[in-house]
């Protein structure tokens, strides 16, 4: 009988379960505090307005996009301009983890994952607290920024996934990933939306005077998640960074577009363009999908709501009873194609359900967008680590991370524009042949032994 190989026993001790618990916790806490927001936009819009105005930077922005809304064609008026300030808001979340998450994950593998998780997360808690004391829309804007810098940490997270799984489980830890992101997802608007009916001002009227606002509460919940994530970390997270030879260790620069030149590592490359342009695709999806739902269905932000836990919940159920079961007799690379499949049908049925106004239609593509997503998102992650070395894994999963966050930011002002000019459904459709082109790279990847380790 042969004796298995140190690489293909680890992640069964309880230590090394322990901190595959505290990444699952880490990453979820990332996604509620990036979600939480999400129901937030329209009042908050409102609420910024009645206070400044067309004054300050919040009238600046306003003005701005409604010049971006004249040239774009799409529509003028309180609802395009809630459109564009979500969008604007949400991009550059996205755009800040784009720069930050190689960066941060180059900085794991020179100094270790746990200082630059401790780092990181103590970031985050200062951007909670700015937003607590967000009565200007500056001090929001600031303390978005200094969460979206923060929030790239998701590529340290990562490659502490990449640290304690071997080749053959490495698809079921990053399935652990997506669960997260899942749950955090499903959690973070509920979240929000809840916390958001508690005004401390409406107890405590002189707190307004030192910047609390309507929204405080919500923020005060994200910033208890966030420090008690932080604690555990700092008193439960060992290092797991296993340091390479000297000539192999990570290149010493900061300066983002270096780190996002194309890896020499066969299978990387075409691996980034996958997912970058299947996330493209997603993200302008999941922003466009509560207005294709108000425009043609005549939904509420309850109703709306439903939407984004029936996604969730689907993609947690394949992730967690399928994907984690099935990765590693299927393969990464054959599930990802599966996945990438899938969304195909997904989108053309949002497309008839929004042509047609059908409510069946729209759940069933949304179904199949959800089981897709669910399968290609870990096993293209697992695909990067895979064909990635182990000294190299925190530079090479931040590329990753920064390629769908830079995702994320184009997905959904995409969407919106085609959406605005050409329909809900026509949009739809164009998306499913846009989503072609990763299916199509993900068929031609090389062997997942190519970079076995």
């Amino acid at each position: 009988m042969n004796n298995p190989s140190p690489d293909d026993t680890r992640c069964s001790s309880p230590r090394e379960s322990s901190v595959l618990r505290i990444v699952f916790f880490t990453l979820f806490i990332d996604l509620v505090g990036f979600s939480i927001i999400f129901p937030l936009f329209p009042s908050m819009l409102e609420y910024y307005r009645q206070i400044e105005g067309d004054t300050g930077l919040f009238g600046m922005l306003i003005g701005g996009l409604r010049n971006f809304a004249n040239l774009s064609g799409t529509p003028a008026g309180p609802w395009g301009e809630i459109v564009l300030f979500g969008g604007v808001l949400g991009s550059l979340y996205s755009l800040l983890q784009f720069v930050c998450a190689p960066i941060l994950g180059t900085l794991s593998d020179r100094v270790g994952r746990r200082p630059v998780l401790l780092i990181s997360l103590a970031g985050i808690l200062l951007s909670y607290a700015l937003w607590f004391f967000a009565g200007s829309f500056l001090m929001l804007v600031l303390a978005r920024l200094v969460g979206g810098i923060m929030s790239a940490n998701v590529s340290t997270a990562t490659a502490v996934v990449a640290d304690v799984t071997s080749h053959k489980t490495r698809s079921k830890g990053m399935a652990l990933v997506g669960i997260a992101f899942g749950i955090g997802f499903i959690i973070g608007p509920a979240l929000g939306g809840v916390t958001a009916q508690v005004d401390l001002t409406a107890y405590w009227p002189g707190l307004a005077a030192w910047g609390v606002n309507p929204y405080s509460s919500v923020a005060a919940v994200a910033f208890a998640l966030t420090l008690a994530n932080l604690i555990m970390v700092a008193v439960r997270f060992p290092e797991t960074r296993r340091p390479g030879r000297p000539s192999e260790a990570a290149p010493r620069t900061l300066h983002p577009l270096k780190l996002l030149r194309t890896v020499q590592y066969p299978g990387v490359t075409r691996t980034n363009l996958t997912y970058f342009l299947f996330t493209v695709a997603f993200a302008g999806m999941e922003f466009s999908l509560t207005f294709l739902a108000v425009d043609r269905l005549g939904y509420s932000s309850l109703k709306n709501v439903q939407l984004f836990l029936f996604a969730g919940i689907v993609q947690v159920l394949v992730q967690g009873g399928y994907v984690r079961r099935m990765a590693a007799r299927v393969g990464s690379r054959r599930m990802a194609v599966h996945g990438l499949l899938a969304i195909l049908p997904g989108f053309v049925l949002i497309g008839l359900g929004g042509q047609f106004r059908s409510e069946a239609l729209l759940y069933g593509g949304l179904f199949f967008l959800s089981l897709g997503a669910a399968q290609a998102t870990p096993c293209l992650t697992a695909l990067v680590s895979v064909y990635t070395p182990a000294h190299d894994q925190g530079r090479v999963m931040g590329i990753f991370r920064s390629l769908g966050a830079l995702a994320r930011a184009i997905g959904p002002i995409a969407a919106c524009l085609v959406y605005w000019r050409l329909g809900g459904a026509t949009a739809y459709y164009l998306c499913a042949g846009f989503a072609m082109l990763p299916l199509v790279l993900a068929m031609a990847l090389p062997a997942e032994r190519a970079g076995a380790r």
